[in-house]
């Protein structure tokens, strides 16, 4: 019941022009995500649904808010004429603050870092994709100074944030809050390549959260140990991880490449200068996790005898399709 409410609210938000209808989409998506956060009945995973539940409510409240405010205003509830610039820039802050962009980004590394591995793949992957559709469609009325903002600031944000973790899921969720601030930058120029980058982007986390899951490792520590276990997981973790920080010849290139080129098109070098130099930051701490894994071996020794193959519980093709969608897409540019 839970996945397929979770499924069918972004359906719905997908399928409307209506900001009501919108609004309901993303309060099921809500409301279905909140048991499957707090299903361990951990304090801490307790804890980060809490934050979760409390920041998407204030976000669904003011996006209700907003919209009612340009109905009564303008007399229409349909999503493409957002006309009052009150009423859209307070849409644009709700939905920032439901994917996390920076300066309203500050519940994501707390609650990512509560979750296990795949609900967290959830929340960064599949719970993006609803506000990011409605940002898509209200694009044209909003500040393209405010956007531009939005995307710097993430950018900028996600890179400097990660930079001193050592928990993995926080390292991720900066991670997640640069790439959606390289989706929003463009988003005024070429919103096809924000589909783009959140497509490519969809893959690389997916591909990074299932791997961590296979070797079951939260911590940079653990990653030292993990060559032994499996030698080919981990070369191809630190490809993905490379990928993620947008290296060539991987498929985490391809967007950046292409929205540094819409940049300069569009005349502004110092945003795309920026914005090259905030990915270097991002890229300081994959190579981190690159060097932690391949390059080191763990100090502490394990208590029991290194087996070469670990029992996994886990399907392997999910794992398989998304590290080879996250490595081989350059060729399609």
């Amino acid at each position: 019941t839970l996945l397929s409410s979770l499924g069918l609210g972004t359906t719905l938000t997908f399928a409307s022009s209506h900001w009501l209808l919108a609004w309901m989409g993303l309060e099921i998506n809500t409301l279905a995500i909140i048991p499957l956060m707090a299903q361990h009945h951990h304090p801490r995973a307790v804890e980060a649904t809490t934050k979760y539940f409390l920041t998407q409510a204030t976000a669904a409240a003011m996006i209700l808010f907003a919209s009612t405010t340009n109905a009564w205003i303008t007399g229409v509830w349909d999503m493409n004429n957002v006309s009052n610039p009150v009423a859209s820039t307070m849409i644009i802050a709700a939905l920032a603050l439901k994917i996390g962009l920076a300066p309203m980004h500050l519940w994501m590394p707390e609650v990512l870092q509560g979750l296990d591995l795949l609900t967290g793949l959830v929340l960064s992957t599949w719970q993006k994709l609803a506000p990011l559709a409605l940002i898509i469609q209200t694009a044209q009325a909003i500040d393209p100074l405010l956007l531009t903002a939005l995307g710097l600031m993430s950018t900028l944000i996600g890179g400097w944030g990660g930079l001193n973790q050592t928990q993995l899921r926080k390292i991720l969720a900066y991670s997640s809050i640069a790439h959606m601030g390289w989706m929003i930058i463009v988003l005024q120029y070429a919103p096809q390549l924000t589909l783009l980058a959140l497509l490519t982007y969809i893959f690389m986390t997916s591909a990074a959260f299932l791997t961590l899951k296979a070797s079951s490792a939260t911590k940079i520590g653990t990653l030292a140990t993990v060559w032994s276990k499996s030698p080919i997981l981990t070369t191809t973790t630190a490809l993905v991880l490379l990928s993620l920080g947008g290296l060539p010849p991987l498929t985490g290139f391809v967007p950046k490449w292409l929205i540094l080129q819409e940049l300069a098109k569009q005349s502004l070098p110092l945003v795309a200068t920026v914005m090259a130099l905030a990915a270097l930051l991002s890229l300081y701490f994959y190579l981190r996790l690159c060097y932690a894994m391949t390059l080191t071996i763990s100090p502490n020794t394990t208590t029991s005898t290194t087996p070469w193959r670990v029992q996994t519980t886990q399907a392997s093709f999910p794992l398989a399709l998304a590290t080879v969608m996250a490595l081989g897409l350059l060729p399609m540019t």
